[in-house]
């Protein structure tokens, strides 16, 4: 599993992307002031511009791409002010979107196929478009010798960052010369998806040689790529770094996600977030401190250390009042350090996972799975079909994932050593309602009222068979609505008996929902579909890592360092406040919190850190159990082996 010993664990992530219309860039720039206002903040590591989107350098050049107002060579003296605080600098060099390239070699941009260029359109001014440059092009050329330069100039460098490096389909000259190279056609949709994928692969391929040539052990990071790629990309890689800005088109769900499909692939970790209110480039945009130290959090509770973006103003001037901020939540990063840098997570539930692109319903399954299982406190991974997922108590296989044979095999074995199996089964009968009731038995409903409970999508009628357990039936509506038989406002009402037709049973050490469950929860947010998945994980998992007496919206994470087992508690609440937009502006306390929680060995000691205050507790039967009577914010509580 992932280590994080050798990151830089407060890591400020500096943009500087500099239009050439802007006056006097760097004039302002204060090398210890800007250095100081870092130190201070607690900051260990600085990413910083050698190219920017514009396609301007930074440093001292016979370029004519160094930005036409730079006063002087900002990145050295950026450099130089740093090191000499110990703080780490690696640089920052933008791919695919580079201005001046584009508007310099204007057939160096990607085409689309209908003939259009990639990327920001003419007369276009808006946020987040860029023209596009194409990798099969001499710009890959001119992309090296920037490569070579920066080594040349600043190494040894402390890492480099390439930005922008999607798989990016074009049909310009180059592109489909090299498709034909390659026995693509480039008239296939599918074909030049192949070839970009093919593409990214090979100029990676090409700057990872080059810079190993000229320097050894560079932290190397590709960003913008899916980071279900990771597994056969690690040859590039050294590190994965998670970028997820909340007010951004990420959302608050985005990291929780993909975070814990990358904790797996063995690779340290970064959480990347931001300080604007909404996404890069927010100037004047400043996030409250709890929001902040939410995201830091939560990245330290699945071992990951913490990136900050931030963008420099053009004059150079650091801005201090960005960095008190950042600051307070860094001072706790420094101290919660110790009880994540070694920490691996223990292995619970394992979720099989499908790259968005790949189903259209996977984002909303992926979605389901994390806001139920983060709300019933269980531990979680999401993991590739390929993976060894048999090392798992249970494995959830949602709708979206392809039932092949081979797959079939593996569950089947799965089960028949005794592995736990939650699986969606809609390849049967489809139902012909659209909406359907689920009638629980009296064990299978929790706090739930005995009532019958809507479910808002689709399923499959599926029977049960001699020595099922079922824990939920379906109850069927009169009739589907349409245009000339309905009833009031919305879906049907229920019939007063139930179908013979399942929601969910447990056959063995299977459980079979009939319903798309997990998509279901992520769109309606409808308690019954959360209480399936709890009635089904009771039953397959009897005795969790963890069982947490508090409410739903506390966010648990074990994880283990040696001699010690680990949970963090996060207690935040994201808060709709615009149309599109969710904000955390304080934390939300808990109170009188109850854990009890699996351990391996006896327990001389639970400690709050890093507090390094003692909770009494009880332990019996291979668990420990204790109280803890308000949690506000960040909480790690470390049991302690005796």
């Amino acid at each position: 599993m992932t280590q994080a010993s050798n990151l830089s664990f407060r890591q400020i992530h500096l943009d500087f992307h500099t239009g050439p219309a802007i006056p006097d860039v760097g004039d302002h720039f204060d090398a210890e002031r800007f250095a100081d206002t870092l130190a201070a903040a607690k900051v260990d590591s600085v990413t910083l511009f050698a190219k920017c989107h514009h396609g301007h350098i930074y440093y001292e050049s016979g370029s004519p791409a160094r930005h036409p107002s730079l006063s002087r060579p900002l990145l050295e003296e950026q450099i130089a002010a740093l090191r000499a605080r110990n703080i780490r600098t690696p640089i920052y060099l933008s791919v695919q979107c580079d201005e001046f390239a584009a508007n310099t070699h204007p057939d160096w941009i990607a085409v689309n196929p209908d003939g259009t260029r990639v990327g920001r359109k003419p007369f276009s001014n808006a946020p987040y478009a860029w023209q596009i440059l194409d990798m099969a092009s001499p710009y890959s050329d001119y992309l090296s010798g920037q490569v070579s330069e920066v080594l040349e100039r600043f190494g040894p460098v402390d890492g480099l960052f390439f930005d922008m490096c999607w798989d990016q389909p074009s049909v310009s000259k180059w592109a489909l010369a090299l498709m034909r190279e390659w026995d693509l056609d480039p008239e296939d949709e599918a074909h030049r998806a192949q070839y970009a994928h093919r593409l990214a692969h090979q100029y990676m391929e090409r700057y990872t040689t080059q810079i190993v040539a000229q320097q050894r052990d560079v932290p190397l990071w590709f960003n913008s790529r899916p980071l279900s790629c990771v597994p056969e990309e690690k040859r590039f890689l050294t590190h994965v770094e998670v970028e997820a800005l909340p007010g951004g088109f990420w959302g608050y769900m985005y990291f929780p996600i993909h975070i814990r499909l990358v904790k797996n692939f063995g690779l340290p970790l970064i959480g990347m977030t931001g300080r604007f209110h909404k996404s890069w480039a927010d100037f004047g945009g400043l996030r409250a401190g709890p929001s902040l130290l939410h995201d830091c959090a939560q990245a330290l509770a699945h071992g990951a250390a913490c990136s900050v973006g931030d963008q420099l103003h053009p004059s150079g001037r650091i801005d201090r009042a960005v960095y008190e901020v950042i600051g307070e939540v860094y001072r706790h990063v420094k101290r919660c350090e110790p009880w994540v840098r070694e920490a691996v997570p223990p292995k619970e539930i394992a979720v099989l996972f499908r790259d968005p692109a790949a189903h259209s319903q996977a984002a909303l399954v992926h979605e389901g799975v994390t806001r139920a299982l983060t709300q019933l406190h269980y531990q979680f991974v999401f993991l590739l079909v390929e993976d060894r997922w048999e090392e798992y108590p249970l494995v959830i296989i949602p709708e979206t994932i392809e039932r092949t044979e081979d797959l079939n095999r593996r569950m089947e074995a799965c089960i028949s050593a005794g592995g736990g199996i939650l699986s969606e089964e809609l390849g049967g009968e489809p139902s012909p309602f659209t909406h359907t009731y689920l009638r629980f038995t009296a064990d299978a409903r929790g706090s739930l009222p005995d009532t019958d409970h809507v479910f808002y999508e689709r399923g499959a009628r599926l029977e049960e068979r001699p020595g099922d357990e079922v824990f939920a039936r379906i109850v069927e509506p009169y009739f589907e609505r349409s245009w000339d038989r309905f009833c009031s406002h919305a879906q049907t009402p229920s019939k007063p008996d139930a179908s013979p037709f399942v929601a969910a049973l447990l056959r063995g050490t299977h459980a079979v929902f009939a319903l798309p469950v997990f998509r279901a929860y992520a769109k309606h947010a409808n308690l019954a579909c959360r209480q399936l998945i709890a009635s089904a994980i009771q039953r397959l998992l009897p005795a969790p890592l963890l069982r947490l007496g508090g409410p739903s919206y506390l966010e648990a994470v074990v994880s283990d360092i040696p001699r010690e087992r680990i949970v963090h508690l996060l207690s935040f609440v994201p808060q709709k406040r615009t149309a599109d937009m969710e904000v955390i502006e304080e934390a939300v306390p808990a109170r009188a919190v109850t854990l009890d929680l699996k351990v391996s060995s006896p327990v001389r000691k639970v400690v709050l850190q890093p507090q390094e205050k003692s909770v009494a507790f009880e332990q019996s039967g291979g668990r420990v159990r204790f109280t803890l009577d308000w949690v506000e914010g960040h909480q790690i509580v470390v049991a302690e082996e005796a």
